[in-house]
């Protein structure tokens, strides 16, 4: 569509899309049209606005880098990869006085998202390091097995969503990525040296503005991620040789092994070698909880989520003795998830996502049962939870926002 010089294609139609101002630069837009929220380091300018209820990412860039990452965030959103969802891309933008200014690509925000540096508020601990690595490391994983070539693998152009005491990460710049059949040898380890050389300026750069905690190594870290990543994907691509007296239960033990880490099977290739099988499952994509809890009850959570939730539901299932799955899954989103939920209090619910919060209630339960030496009940839990934790949870500023002059005073701080 056209608005005076500028032509927005989109692939969601927002005709409040143009009513922003396309003719100032980014960078000098009015704070009233802005919300601010915490960003990680780009080497764009980058804003966020809200429209119609929905918060977007702006960010400026020539016209042909915009449109190589609108069609790559396109393709991976058809594939269903954790990636920002691309929206439009602005072009023919000019100025009051008639100059050129550069294209924007609008991408939807993640809600309940933050980047790395947002995390934390004083100091990067060693235990909050640990689990984003593990996040990016599944993250890059998943991203190879897909084909894709990030080109710049990194903290920064990541956003983390709190999943069940983990973190999912989430692509959120793909400018320098590709999208191929199939990955070589040679692809991959280009991506991991780029990681190497990315996490190991991230940690120095907090090092320096001193938000990395004292025990925390940059060369470790480097080393760590790197580590992390080649174990998860050995796990996952490795050719396994099973006797054959033991074939059925290393094959079954292999599968759920590569469930529990969230990856789905899609066949297992075998061949026979002297005295057994040489075994390799086709690991399709992540997400194999996730996949199942929105089969069977319509939610749809981060895979550690998913995971605690449907352990709730076949504990729930056993408890009732009802052998069809189906049903035990409506009964218990009936009267125990929606219940919880709506227990909340309206003006905590920007707290935390609902699944997340029935997560930590799950775990919230467990620890007061272990103090009672019994299982204290699910109303008690949520009554103590509700008054004891989530009341004392900030509101996640990915999802509220902050007023834009004292995110600029955070940033100066260095607390963003």
């Amino acid at each position: 569509m056209h608005t005076g010089s500028v032509r927005i294609t989109s692939a969601v139609v927002d005709p409040t899309l143009l009513d922003l101002p396309w003719d100032v630069p980014l960078e000098e837009w009015p704070a009233d049209r802005l919300v601010a929220l915490p960003q990680g380091i780009s080497r764009h300018i980058v804003r966020f606005v809200k429209l119609n209820g929905v918060v977007y990412a702006l960010k400026e860039t020539r016209e042909r880098i915009a449109e190589k990452e609108y069609d790559l965030l396109r393709a991976l959103e058809r594939i269903d990869f954790p990636a920002v969802e691309a929206v439009a891309i602005v072009t023919d933008r000019l100025d009051s006085g008639g100059e050129a200014l550069e294209t924007v690509l609008i991408t939807r925000h993640l809600q309940f998202s933050l980047p790395y540096r947002a995390l934390f508020s004083h100091v990067l601990r060693l235990e909050t390091m640990n689990r984003l690595l593990d996040a990016l490391a599944a993250l890059i994983v998943r991203m190879h097995l897909t084909g894709f070539s990030w080109g710049d693998c990194s903290l920064s152009n990541t956003l983390f969503r709190r999943d069940a005491g983990a973190f999912a990460a989430y692509l959120v710049d793909a400018e320098t990525g590709n999208l191929y059949p199939k990955l070589s040898e040679g692809q991959r380890s280009e991506d991991i040296e780029i990681l190497r050389l990315n996490i190991f300026g991230e940690c120095l750069d907090l090092q320096a503005a001193e938000l990395l905690h004292e025990s925390i190594d940059p060369e470790a870290v480097v080393d760590d991620i790197v580590a992390r990543y080649e174990r998860l994907w050995h796990e996952v691509t490795y050719e396994q040789e099973v006797p054959i007296s033991d074939a059925r239960h290393d094959i079954e033990g292999r599968i759920r092994r590569l469930n529990d880490l969230g990856f789905d099977v899609a066949e297992v290739a075998m061949s026979t070698v002297d005295g057994g099988y040489r075994v390799r499952p086709k690991v399709v994509d992540a997400g194999y909880h996730t996949r199942r809890l929105l089969r069977l009850t319509g939610l749809d959570a981060e895979e550690n989520q998913a995971r605690q939730l449907l352990n709730d539901l076949d504990t729930y299932r056993a408890e009732s003795d009802l052998t069809d799955e189906q049903q035990a899954a409506h009964r218990w989103l009936t009267e125990v998830f929606e219940p919880v939920v709506r227990a909340v209090p309206a003006n905590m619910r920007r707290k935390l996502e609902p699944q997340e919060i029935f997560s930590q209630i799950i775990q919230h339960k467990w620890l007061l049962s272990e103090q009672a030496g019994r299982d204290v009940g699910m109303a008690p839990t949520v009554q103590s939870y509700l008054s004891d934790v989530l009341v004392n949870k900030p509101d996640e500023q990915a999802v509220l926002g902050v007023e834009v002059e004292s995110l600029a005073g955070g940033v100066e701080a260095g607390l963003l």
